[in-house]
């Protein structure tokens, strides 16, 4: 049977959220924001909940985290799977603790599914079946990952587009969703959107960055990340054999793994991961969209197009100011 999972709680505070896509200076205002507002971080974001995934995820430097506490990075070793509804798990034990503490926690980031999920619960579709599942599992190794994909794109193109070829987890859900409801996963997905729109879900205040020079920024961003020492990283977890199946598929990462085996010269590794960037940034956009609610900042915060990082904040601090103010009474 489907499963509705209720939202991380406590229900009767609004979610606070500052969102937006991959560069958009999400985390330095968030840590600025949550120092000025006494709050602490809730990470948001699908990749920095693996150890050992510093630089190509760009995770909040020590010195951030140091300036305010942060929550739901480093909760997973890289080898194992990760999903949301782990991420969910995690996410209401942060916030059961920060309200034993009597504190409050702000989500920064950009991971929409995972706001969704927090806001509105996780729709799973059709319980799973372990039979199946492995006889899914005794095919791919049989036939190749590739085939099942391209099977996947007969029945489910939309899924299809959506999931690498080489997402073996998601891949298989998808096969397994359709032989046991015989509706694509897609249709499933459909349902819950539906039931999104109609439904108010958890209350919050959302505020979102999208910088007029955002894309200006991602190949600097990749260029600073190979000064910072990238590829040694990615080459210690590949020694490790730390890659599985999740967090092999990291922006970027792919791709550095390609240029360490020799398949990818250093100039094919900056242009791809720039256009991968760009190409997540997008999608990021589509998904936050399903929040008309978001307050993005405004162009005043945007001189000439360049962020004012103080005007940004003062901003931020007078929007999210009301929310934190004690109740009447």
């Amino acid at each position: 049977m489907a499963e509705d999972r209720p939202p991380a709680a406590p229900p009767h505070q609004p979610l606070l959220g500052l969102l937006g896509p991959t560069a958009s200076g999400k985390s330095e205002l968030g840590v600025a924001l949550a120092a000025r507002l006494g709050l602490e971080v809730l990470s948001l974001d699908s990749m920095l909940v693996y150890r050992g995934l510093d630089i190509g995820t760009a995770k909040p430097s020590r010195a951030a985290r140091g300036a305010v506490r942060h929550h739901l990075i480093d909760v997973a070793d890289p080898r194992q799977r990760f999903d949301v509804s782990r991420y969910l798990d995690l996410a209401r034990a942060a916030e059961s603790e920060l309200a034993a503490r009597g504190g409050r926690g702000l989500y920064v980031g950009g991971t929409a599914f995972y706001l969704r999920a927090l806001t509105h619960g996780l729709f799973e579709g059709p319980a799973h079946d372990p039979e199946l599942r492995a006889r899914l599992e005794r095919r791919a190794q049989a036939e190749g990952l590739e085939r099942l994909h391209g099977e996947l794109a007969r029945i489910d193109p939309e899924s299809a587009r959506r999931l690498h070829p080489n997402d073996k987890k998601r891949v298989l859900r998808a096969l397994e969703v359709f032989e046991q409801s015989g509706r694509p996963l897609s249709a499933w997905q459909q349902q819950w959107r539906r039931a999104d729109a109609e439904a108010p879900g958890r209350p919050r205040l959302l505020l979102g960055l999208d910088p007029p020079d955002l894309e200006a920024r991602f190949r600097p961003r990749v260029e600073a990340m190979l000064a910072a020492g990238w590829l040694a990283e990615v080459a210690d977890l590949e020694a490790e054999g730390a890659f599985g199946p999740t967090a092999a598929m990291a922006l970027g990462y792919p791709l550095a793994r390609a240029h360490l085996a020799g398949r990818l010269t250093l100039s094919e590794l900056i242009e791809g991961t720039a256009l991968a960037t760009r190409q997540f940034a997008r999608s990021q956009r589509t998904w936050l969209r399903r929040y008309p609610e978001i307050r993005w900042a405004p162009a005043r915060c945007y001189p000439g197009g360049v962020p004012d990082g103080e005007a940004l904040l003062a901003w931020a601090a007078a929007e999210l100011g009301p929310a934190l103010a004690p109740a009447p009474g």
